[in-house]
């Protein structure tokens, strides 16, 4: 009877240990992949975090406006004129991204009595007319294109970034592709799992529980309280 219970106790004692190597071992592994988009997006996440408190501004980032007159035929449709812009600018790649804002009342026009007197005089309400915005590039560099409808020429604005501005463009995923958004999904799930996984580790190795709940406890309010407190202002 005695020998069974030893042996019951010995059992549950290897598989705690098996799986406690295991998260270990994976919890290297997960580190391991993560290492390089971990360093890209820390550095790039510290700039961001503070360039509004403290002004900071991206460093070697240009910028070039100029105007592009438009052939005498008319554009149907958005994809229509970002495959022309594309042979225009002489660019390798298609438009990264195509905005299209539709025809809507100016913004400062009243919403009262104007409108009911507008109404009644059988006038339409002054209206903004269609918009359509391209991206080009990628991170070190971006074209925005700008296009009011019935205009005769697009607005073109170039800019050039240096090294840390082409890094925090990565970390926002500015101008990049979808396998590139998918990495950075690796990147997130591995985050995840490197969190449980070390709260796991930290379970099953130390002893001062105590201690260690206290300490989580302590960061849970502190982040939810820092967290909420610009809500309730």
């Amino acid at each position: 009877m005695v020998d069974a219970t030893v042996s019951t106790t010995g059992t549950r004692v290897n598989r705690r240990l098996t799986f406690v190597r295991w998260v270990r071992r994976t919890h290297g592994w997960f580190g391991l992949w993560g290492a390089l988009l971990g360093l890209i997006f820390g550095a790039s996440g510290i700039w961001l975090n503070h360039r509004a408190v403290l002004k900071l501004q991206l460093p070697a980032q240009r910028m070039l406006n100029a105007e592009l007159a438009l052939p005498d035929s008319r554009f149907e449709t958005p994809q229509a004129m970002a495959s022309w812009l594309q042979q225009a600018l002489k660019l390798d790649r298609p438009a990264i991204n195509t905005r299209i804002e539709r025809a809507r009342p100016v913004p400062w026009a009243a919403k009262g009595a104007d409108k009911t007197a507008a109404g009644e005089a059988g006038q339409r309400p002054l209206m903004q007319p269609e918009r359509w915005n391209f991206a080009f590039g990628g991170p070190n560099r971006i074209i925005q294109v700008e296009y009011w409808a019935g205009n005769k020429s697009v607005s073109v604005r170039t800019i050039e970034n240096g090294f840390f501005a082409t890094l925090t463009n990565l970390h926002k995923g500015v101008g990049m592709p979808i396998p590139w958004i998918l990495l950075v999904d690796t990147l997130a799930g591995s985050l995840l799992f490197l969190s449980v996984s070390g709260l796991i580790l930290w379970w099953e190795t130390n002893r001062r529980r105590r201690l260690g709940i206290a300490i989580f406890g302590v960061s849970v309010i502190a982040t939810l309280g820092l967290a909420l407190w610009p809500l309730q202002s």
